[in-house]
């Protein structure tokens, strides 16, 4: 397979670009550096079967020339920034609604058929089934994050209806491990080595919410697309939600990371059952879907938030970049 990651330098689109090659497969990456980093690509970068293309999938010529010759396209790249997304709403639309919408003409364009694309379980907004299956139906939505990635969700439906594409859509839990420069662990380490004596949450620490270890992301995500089974669905889509078979509280994770760094800091909880306007106070997600397939996640949230504070501690060059 020749693969096209749309935001290879970030997080997971680096660690899949790895995967991908170590299975011996051929990789286009394209990244505007916006938000990723050189160094997560130093790996990809040694191997011969590997291109970086600089291009922003608002740059539709760019991206259709970049595209040109894969097979499939794993579309990770967004603005994740959920949590200020009011303050440039405009963000959302352009970097997640229309920047897929641009994804998939590119692949129209050169009569590529396979998508995976990185979706979120906020989509399913507070949800009044818990946990919640990839049938429920929507609520409100609470984010513009969230919306934007609906309205990507049903193009990508619309278009494996209209011309063919087998698509797969991932609504992801949050990701931890490795090259994770986003997030609770990384604003509490943060927080920590600034002032070790105490520690400022959001919200009053009882939110519940599920992650996922970003090695069994990967391995999910390609575990599904070799079964094929979008292929074989009627519309030629499927919708899986991606997560671990747990949750925890944000006072549990304050506890494992505290525990690992040796700190007892004094808590300070801004208060509420949210820690921002479009913060889900209960995410877990029903993972029966791609259970089924046999897949399971190895690592649990606990092993997977202190896999991540180790990195964070390794690699605090992150901290200054983001």
């Amino acid at each position: 397979m020749k693969a096209f990651i749309t935001g290879v330098a970030g997080f997971i689109g680096s660690s899949m670009a790895d995967r991908l090659l170590s299975h011996g497969n051929a990789v286009v990456g394209w990244d505007d550096f916006s938000t990723g980093q050189e160094p997560f690509l130093e790996n990809a970068r040694r191997d011969p079967h590997f291109r970086l293309v600089r291009g922003d999938n608002l740059d539709l010529p760019a991206l259709t020339a970049a595209m040109a010759g894969c097979d499939a396209v794993f579309h990770f790249a967004a603005n994740a920034d959920v949590r200020f997304g009011l303050e440039h709403p405009a963000k959302d639309l352009q970097q997640n609604t229309v920047a897929t919408f641009h994804v998939l003409e590119a692949m129209r364009a050169n009569g590529i058929k396979t998508i995976a694309f990185s979706s979120t379980g906020s989509v399913y907004g507070e949800a009044a089934v818990i946990p919640t299956p990839e049938d429920a139906p929507f609520p409100v939505q609470t984010s513009l994050y969230a919306a934007s990635k609906v309205a990507g969700e049903g193009l990508i439906q619309a278009y494996c209806e209209g011309y063919g594409f087998a698509g797969y859509i991932f609504r992801f839990v949050s990701i931890l491990g490795e090259r994770y420069t986003h997030g609770h662990v990384f604003d509490f380490y943060r927080q920590l080595l600034e002032h070790p004596d105490h520690l400022r949450v959001l919200g009053d620490g009882t939110q519940r919410k599920s992650y996922l270890y970003v090695q069994d992301c990967l391995s999910a995500i390609l575990h599904v697309m070799n079964a094929g089974t979008a292929r074989a669905a009627k519309h030629r889509s499927q919708v899986y939600n991606l997560g671990a078979p747990e949750y925890c509280r944000v006072t549990d994770s304050i506890g494992w990371i505290c525990e690992s760094l040796g700190l007892q800091p004094r808590l300070e909880f801004t208060g509420g059952e949210r820690g921002w306007v479009g913060d889900n106070p209960f995410i877990f997600l029903d993972t029966a879907k791609v259970q089924a397939t046999g897949w399971r996640a190895e690592l649990s949230i606990r092993e997977g938030i202190l896999r991540t504070l180790a990195w964070l501690q390794k690699n605090e060059w992150v901290l200054a970049q983001r």
